[in-house]
């Protein structure tokens, strides 16, 4: 692959907006950029978290919780915290 094949795959992937822990990433990248340094645990303690998670499945997965949660009469996500509730 060229140059010029390069750059229009590149162009061609969607920019998606940070989550907060993309940000909180880049704000302890920016801080060690500034020479300061901040520990692991310093960036755990500012983490917020949201109450959400995002997850990769297999689209067989996928479906079969969705079709699982449309039996309940409930959403996916409803399904889902159900289910990872009892784990």
């Amino acid at each position: 692959m060229d140059k010029e094949e390069f750059r229009k795959k590149l162009a061609n992937i969607k920019e998606v907006e940070a989550d907060s822990l993309d940000l909180e990433l880049m704000k302890a990248v920016a801080v060690e950029e500034d020479t300061s340094t901040i520990s692991l645990e310093q960036l755990k303690e500012e983490v917020e978290y949201n109450g959400k998670i995002s997850l990769r499945l297999p689209k067989s997965l996928h479906k079969e919780l969705v079709e699982k949660a449309k039996d309940e009469g409930v959403s996916l996500n409803q399904y889902a915290l159900f289910k990872l509730s009892k784990a």
